[in-house]
């Protein structure tokens, strides 16, 4: 048993460890580097990205210079693999603070598929990250008396006056250095002369440009030979084009410029958040909203609880006083809702999900999860909803054995909670991942990586799980106040359906959403920085807070006209926001993103989304229901079952 228990634990340390692969633990800026005058620093390259594809390609699918030393992928954590981040070396060179241009390589003629391609790739719209210090390149931009900031630059280009297309082929870099007046120290394997000069890179920018060079006196160079700087043409005659037998020359030219700009402030020009005035107004304005479902809740409450112990209600029979209608349900408002075993994994799932996002949430607000490190959020998502399972587990069982009074069959029900969402997940992403396969998307999950991710699961989540539904039959059980009717009470006919009142309440809580997920949609779809997450941390707190008010408000409601069949309506009092997720996400893709660019697009935005609602509908849901759960154990604590059967 030992002998398991050590192989076991060796095994999660091996797994964990190759999944988190390049994690970066450093703060926001990064691990510090210092570099002396001369120093070479090398420019990485990411994959490809588009705002009209969202399929992320290889840099090196286009006919771009190799190194000579070959092509070198870097160590990736799971959250890169799974988003597609494939960030690799280039022929790129720069040395410290000496301002020079380079000669890069000249392409032989450019077949029929590579100009397809070329073309492509400019008309979707494609970008290249490039990173040097682990700073990503800006680009800045005026349009119409407006700077604009935009991580990467563009393929190429192509103007309204011509049906041609240009290829970008000179990047006039511009790298702000800061001097580092510390006295050297040792750093790594390296040592530094405690006289000279060191510094620190704090800024990374790029202008690019279409250059037509000489072909003749492009044909002589090799790799690394100094060329004279270029200025950006705006002829388009003298920039090179994309077409057929046409050979492209590389060139670069890099400037370095002393900034005042501090270390530990480098990243404030990725992170800056303009927008601080419309967020506290939506929180404001959320706030106020949450107000008013209070007072119509504290209204409802104090009419239901008022009289609701048992000396009152026998008092009320004697005097043949009209006994509100929802004490009449005492026998049946513990009956249990309908596929109880599914209602219970559901709530166990979204009860996981919900710890999962507000721990996510604090942790980003806190700066522990950094744009320094690429793909660390998802890959921390990942890790807690595995560790979550726990929570799950021992809600679902306890749900269960509330609803049945027995603790048969809590295996399979917390089997059931660790295999739910993971299932819908695997499923959708396992059709995704094939059209990924089929453009050649960087972003294509891997057998290896797939394995991976189902042996995190099997090994963390599903033991955690069931130990979670062991504690909850090992744990104290709480029964029912009311006894249960041996036959179902009728439930009165009603003027209005029961889920005009559901999606009612889904509808304040989207608008209390809606701003924070616009932000969140702009961010992920337009390849932006998405940094409010101190503002994020609060709008999940008032969701949180609304789902509880709105589930409790509908339940009261439904008991109000004897409807002792709440368990799935206060779920979907609060779950129902998910319909209008689903709603908002359709029509940014329709308006914002304007359908993108193809149905296989289209298909990958349609599959992300119904991953994402079908987890708010379930946190929301499971939220709702145990807020409205202990308030009807509440109520009807006092309440004799005797008077109802």
């Amino acid at each position: 048993m030992r002998m398991f228990v050590n192989f076991y634990a060796f095994l999660l340390v091996s797994l964990y460890a190759h999944a988190s692969n390049g994690v970066n633990l450093a703060p926001p800026q990064g691990f510090r580097r210092i570099y002396s005058t001369g120093d070479e620093v090398h420019v990485k390259v990411n994959s490809l990205t588009s705002i009209s594809t969202i399929i992320p390609s290889s840099y090196y699918s286009l006919p771009y210079c190799k190194p000579l030393s070959g092509i070198r992928i870097s160590s990736e954590n799971l959250g890169q693999r799974i988003l597609g981040d494939q960030i690799v070396n280039s022929p790129y060179m720069f040395r410290m603070n000496v301002n020079e241009s380079f000669y890069l390589c000249t392409t032989s003629p450019l077949n029929q598929q590579e100009v397809r391609l070329l073309k492509q790739r400019t008309n979707d719209l494609y970008q290249v990250n490039m990173i040097l210090d682990n700073l990503p390149v800006m680009r800045y931009a005026e349009h119409n008396g407006i700077n604009i900031r935009w991580t990467g630059f563009p393929v190429g280009y192509n103007t309204y006056y011509n049906d041609n297309d240009y290829i970008i082929n000179h990047l006039k870099f511009r790298v702000l250095i800061n001097e580092h007046e510390e006295t050297r120290k040792e750093i790594g394997m390296a040592m530094f002369n405690e006289t000279a000069p060191s510094y620190e890179i704090v800024g990374f920018q790029v202008l690019p440009c279409s250059v037509k060079h000489d072909r003749e006196s492009m044909s002589k160079l090799n790799l690394h030979d100094i060329v004279s700087p270029v200025n950006c043409p705006l002829e388009l005659d003298k920039s090179q084009i994309i077409k057929e037998r046409e050979r492209v020359s590389f060139t670069y030219e890099v400037e370095f410029v002393k900034s005042e700009i501090l270390w530990l402030s480098r990243w404030d020009a990725y992170l800056k958040f303009e927008g601080n005035n419309i967020h506290w107004f939506s929180i404001l304005n959320s706030i106020g909203t949450l107000f008013i479902v209070t007072g119509v809740l504290l209204i409802r409450l104090l009419r239901m609880v008022r009289g609701r112990g048992e000396s009152e209600l026998k008092a009320q029979s004697l005097n043949n006083v009209e006994v509100p209608r929802w004490k009449l349900l005492g026998g049946d408002v513990f009956r249990g809702p309908e596929n109880p075993e599914l209602f219970c994994v559901m709530v166990g799932t979204g009860t996981q999900i919900t710890v999962m996002a507000v721990v996510t949430a604090g942790l980003a607000a806190l700066r522990l999860l950094s744009p320094a490190s690429r793909g660390m959020l998802l890959t921390g998502m990942i890790y807690l909803y595995l560790f979550s399972g726990i929570i799950g587990g021992y809600i679902a069982v306890r749900l269960w054995r509330c609803i049945k009074g027995t603790s048969e069959e809590w295996k399979s029900i917390s089997s059931s909670v660790a295999c739910f969402l993971p299932g819908i997940v695997f499923l959708v992403l396992a059709a995704l991942n094939l059209i990924h396969w089929g453009s050649n998307s960087t972003a294509t999950i891997s057998i290896p990586s797939f394995c991976l991710v189902l042996t995190l699961w099997f090994c963390t989540s599903v033991p955690l799980t069931i130990l979670g539904g062991y504690f909850a039959i090992r744990a104290e059980a709480t029964g029912n106040s009311m006894k249960i009717a041996s036959v179902p009470r009728e439930i009165p006919a009603s003027k209005y359906p029961g889920y005009l009142l559901v999606l009612g309440a889904g509808l304040i809580l989207f608008g209390i959403l809606y701003v924070e997920l616009f932000y969140i949609f702009s961010s992920i779809w337009f390849g932006t920085f998405y940094t409010a997450f101190s503002y994020l941390l609060i709008v999940v707190f008032l969701v949180l807070v609304g789902c509880v008010e709105l589930s409790v408000l509908v339940t009261c409601i439904r008991l109000s006209v004897e409807d002792w069949r709440w368990w799935w309506k206060a779920f979907f009092a609060s779950g129902s926001v998910s319909f209008y997720f689903s709603m908002f996400a359709i029509s940014y893709l329709i308006f914002d993103l304007q359908g993108l660019s193809g149905p296989a697009s289209t298909t990958l935005y349609l599959g992300y989304t119904l991953i994402l609602a079908t987890a708010i509908m379930l946190a929301t849901g499971s939220i709702g229901f145990l807020a409205s759960f202990y308030f009807v154990k509440f109520l009807y604590s006092s309440v004799s079952s005797a008077l109802h059967v």
